[in-house]
């Protein structure tokens, strides 16, 4: 029987090992077909025009050929990712709070279903209800057309909370459950114990829920594109703009295949993924240095 076991555990050794190799070839294979598809765009454009430029023109213009210039896309989901990252961070983390040191089990078990149903809501249904309540919202406070950087940043941060409140609530918890006991023995104040101990404890995990979090953010399209009013525009609040994502999905099917416009689309992309991998290893030293 033991010599049965160990089989058993040797083959679901390898099995785990296979699909890990898998799952990195699959990432390494999407990759190299990006960056295939990608590096042609500079062979008519230059890095940095590509880069720091705003002029998007995929179709020849008026005396002047095709422009390929993502600098406000750039802008646009930084601005807008971030925005909502800080929204929701304030939000989820109050709410997380709440479920971990004030609600009872009964309580929480009542209010998770519904943080999960959050999660499993398509993102079109979002934008949906993006257009008629906040768009409606903004137009009535005298935003032109309504839909701005403020609303979807708004929106997505709806979008995030089932991710930070879940994932932040069962942390705290956990801490909660180690040091709350040992600050109550003690004498001190329940709230000074999870602002002092409890919280600093838990934001390397809270970190680690920004990191999928920002994720979702900066690859989010449907939502954001249908309230932030996709005008190729530096970002300011209450203007219009569009993110990278929203430009690959608006462009990608009209994009004749082989020009330089699609391979255009396939450098944005690739300029999206470095733009994660950056606040990612960002995100991961801060981490690091709270060890």
């Amino acid at each position: 029987m033991t010599e049965f076991k160990k089989i058993i555990n040797y083959l679901f050794k390898i099995i785990l090992s296979v699909l890990t190799c898998l799952t990195l070839l699959s990432l390494g294979f999407v990759l190299y077909f990006i960056v295939k598809e990608a590096l042609p765009t500079f062979d008519e454009v230059t890095l940095g025009d590509f880069l720091f430029t705003d002029k998007w023109m995929p179709v020849e213009g008026i005396g002047s050929g095709p422009h390929f210039g993502i600098f406000n896309f750039i802008a646009a989901t930084i601005y807008v990712s971030f925005l909502a990252m800080i929204i929701a961070v304030a939000v989820g983390l109050g709410a997380a709070l709440y479920l971990s040191c004030v609600a009872t089990d009964k309580m929480r078990g009542i209010l998770y279903p519904f943080i999960d149903l959050l999660a499993g809501i398509p993102s079109v249904v979002y934008g949906f209800v993006g257009l008629t309540v906040l768009v409606k919202f903004f137009l009535n406070v005298g935003v032109h057309t309504g839909s701005c950087v403020l609303a979807a940043a708004i929106l997505l941060a709806i979008m995030l909370l089932p991710y930070l409140v879940s994932s932040c609530s069962e942390t705290l918890l956990k801490n909660k459950e180690n040091y709350l006991g040992a600050g109550n023995a003690l004498g001190i104040d329940k709230w000074y114990t999870i602002a002092s101990v409890i919280l600093p404890v838990s934001w390397r995990n809270i970190l680690t829920a920004m990191i999928l979090a920002i994720g979702r953010a900066m690859g989010e399209t449907m939502a954001v594109m249908m309230v932030m009013g996709n005008a190729n525009l530096f970002p300011s609040l209450l203007g219009k703009s569009e993110s990278i994502a929203s430009v690959i999905a608006l462009e990608m099917g009209t994009a004749v295949n082989g020009s330089t416009h699609f391979h255009a689309l396939y450098a944005s992309g690739l300029v999206l993924i470095v733009l994660l991998l950056i606040i990612n290893l960002i995100i991961n030293l801060l981490r690091r240095k709270m060890i």
